[in-house]
């Protein structure tokens, strides 16, 4: 199955799980009057919205591409999780705002036995899906999936939590403790909100991705051949599920057009084999220059300027570097 069709149909499934879940948790608040299963009512409002959101975005995503978007519409995922992060926050503000208005001014509660067996009902299914989406996401490099999934999970431990904080209560009779609850997940949920809204708007702006590289940089090194004089300029961008790759690879400079595109080929092979076909690499070759000789170990070459001193292993550092690698005098 394509993979954005793929993500296109888990989504619809989060979003229709997520409209389950919401009915159930109103449920549980409309028998116990508790502000901290109110806490994940909210949170599930803003699950339904973001549901929806994220099935919008990945339709958008699925689309090939066009005139218009020659890479595609994947980026429509990166503001799909910014606007879910956001809705994350204002609901943990909410949250917040409710629970220290009923840390205030109590209001007694009823059938928390009820309650408690309703929402660990939601949590369940909750960790399910969210765990599968997270799962999915992953695989296929879908920012939305993955946040959808996060949120899901996340949601999962704050119920966890409000569970374990109402168990507490109904066994001590002490009212506080679920403004208490709803306060400490309030804050947690303001947090995912805002690791959510920086990751996509690290995406949007083409944010260095860091992991993304560091398993290119150990690929590259382990399969690296003697015609790989020098690779410089490595840079990854995402868009949705698409990796978009391109590098300068330095090449002895008498190779022809045919051989340098062999080199391309075979540089090519181990990262689509680790990465998947969901990954466009562009590699610009370069001929080698007098002072490449010095960081050159093939043996065979009639047309060496220098004597080979020693290779450079490729780094997270200076594979991004804009320009060849050369030693210096002091090296």
């Amino acid at each position: 199955m394509n993979r954005a069709k793929q993500n296109l149909g888990v989504q619809k499934w989060v979003a229709l799980i997520s409209v389950l879940l919401l009915v159930g948790k109103f449920f549980a608040y409309y028998l116990t009057h508790s502000v901290a299963i109110l806490t994940d009512a909210l949170e599930s409002i803003v699950n339904v919205t973001a549901g929806f959101i994220g099935l919008y975005s990945l339709y958008v995503s699925a689309k090939p591409r066009d005139r218009d978007h020659p890479y595609g519409h994947g980026k429509i995922e990166f503001i799909s999780a910014a606007v879910e992060g956001t809705m994350i926050g204002v609901a943990g503000v909410i949250i917040l705002y409710k629970a220290i208005l009923q840390l205030l001014h109590p209001v007694g509660l009823e059938k928390i036995d009820y309650g408690i067996i309703v929402i660990a009902v939601t949590a369940l299914i909750n960790y399910i899906t969210g765990f599968f989406c997270l799962r999915t996401g992953k695989k296929n490099n879908s920012a939305a999936l993955m946040a959808s999934g996060q949120h899901l999970l996340t949601d999962t431990v704050s119920t966890v939590g409000i569970i374990a904080g109402l168990a507490l209560l109904y066994f001590t009779g002490y009212v506080w403790i679920d403004s208490a609850v709803a306060i400490l997940f309030g804050v947690y949920i303001v947090y995912t909100g805002y690791r959510i809204i920086r990751s996509s708007i690290g995406g949007i702006m083409d944010e260095a991705d860091t992991a993304i590289l560091e398993v290119m940089v150990r690929v590259l090194n382990k399969h690296r051949r003697e015609n790989w004089v020098d690779l410089h300029n490595l840079r990854v961008i995402r868009y949705g599920s698409i990796l978009h790759v391109d590098c300068h690879l330095t090449v002895p400079w008498y190779l022809n057009v045919h051989q340098a595109h062999q080199e391309i080929d075979a540089l090519a092979a181990p990262i689509r084999k680790e990465f998947g076909e969901s990954l466009e690499l562009f590699v610009h070759s370069d001929g080698c220059l007098p002072f490449s000789c010095r960081i050159c170990n093939k043996a065979a070459c009639s047309e060496r300027k220098n004597n080979f001193e020693r290779q450079i292993t490729w780094t997270l550092e200076n594979i991004s570097s804009n320009k060849k690698h050369e030693l210096k005098d002091h090296d």
